[in-house]
């Protein structure tokens, strides 16, 4: 099962990369109070988790379904290379209502029984008032979630933007998709994301904008849904250091101990990943990663153990005591 993206000699000629400040905020609500673990962003959720509860984003949550549609309007393909949110919220505040209506009901079928509660029938009342709502409800989340990190967020997705950009120019899309993300394929004029749903869209000439996240660093999502553009979101390179806070004297000699990248793995390891997928978030190449791997595995601090066609590594007991500074043993 995959979607996949069929390109036209005009597509190719119209693929354009983005960064969206709304899309952020969307994606930083669903990591701070969705179902799923924060990743990479732990340091980000302790700092933010005191605010949160000044903020009720419930209907934003509702409308973010874990598995299903998250209405495009929210975050709407921004039209410029790096978004301003205040340019964007007004495009979002200029929905017009039959898309507004359209895109909530679909959301809210991802949700069963959701459009039958009191919020589901809020959410379902007049376009114009629910716009206005959630509008006011994406303000207020900027502000207070990501706004602050603005500047540090900004800097990684440029970062991405200027290194995926280098790689389309010197070897066009087969080089470019040949390590943007593991969930993505480049075969012959076809763009494949998968694990995903069994779809299969053509371009026709409208091209593709490529947009690196940096809260959404779980998965792929693909935009195909009219009038937006067709969009493809993908967790930026280098999300593992995006929070690794100014060195102290406990991370400092961790680091003399191993070696800077050694330590930054092995501190990146919350949750068993992969060798390709750990290149990806620490912006290294794969047998770099590897190679560092084996070092650590040898000295009982990590552990690789099969996931399906994968080996996903862990930490021990002796490397987590390690990291935090605690005694243990594998």
């Amino acid at each position: 099962m995959a979607i996949s993206l069929g390109f036209s000699p005009a597509d190719l000629a119209r693929c354009r990369f983005a960064v969206s400040p709304a899309f952020e905020t969307l994606a930083a609500i669903r990591v701070a109070t969705g179902p799923q673990g924060p990743g990479h962003h732990r340091r980000w959720l302790e700092g933010v988790r005191p605010r949160l509860d000044a903020l009720d984003l419930s209907a934003i949550t509702l409308l973010q379904p874990r598995r299903g549609y998250t209405p495009d309007f929210l975050a709407p393909p921004p039209l410029e290379p790096v978004g301003r949110f205040e340019a964007e919220l007004t495009r979002i505040a200029a929905t017009p209502a039959p898309v507004v209506r359209n895109e909530i009901e679909l959301s809210l079928r991802d949700s069963p029984g959701s459009g039958r509660t009191e919020l589901g029938r809020m959410l379902l009342g007049d376009p114009a008032e629910v716009l206005s709502f959630l509008t006011q409800l994406i303000r207020m989340a900027w502000h207070e979630l990501v706004e602050p990190v603005w500047p540090r967020v900004r800097a990684l997705l440029e970062a991405d933007v200027a290194h995926q950009s280098r790689r389309l120019a010197d070897g066009g899309l087969d080089r470019l998709f040949a390590d943007i993300h593991p969930t993505l394929h480049w075969t012959g004029d076809t763009l494949v994301r998968a694990p995903g749903g069994d779809e299969h869209h053509d371009l026709g000439g409208r091209g593709v904008l490529l947009m690196p996240s940096a809260f959404k660093w779980d998965e792929v999502v693909v935009i195909t849904e009219p009038p937006w553009q067709p969009t493809v979101v993908y967790p930026a390179r280098g999300l593992g250091g995006l929070w690794e806070p100014v060195r102290g004297s406990r991370a400092a000699a961790l680091a003399r101990l191993l070696g800077r990248t050694r330590a930054t793995l092995l501190t990146g390891l919350d949750e068993p990943a992969s060798t390709t997928w750990l290149a990806h978030q620490h912006a290294l190449a794969a047998a770099t990663v590897s190679g560092h791997l084996t070092v650590l595995r040898d000295a009982g601090l990590v552990i690789g153990e099969r996931h399906r066609h994968q080996i996903r590594y862990r930490r021990t007991l002796m490397g987590t005591a390690l990291v935090r500074g605690t005694s243990g043993r594998s």
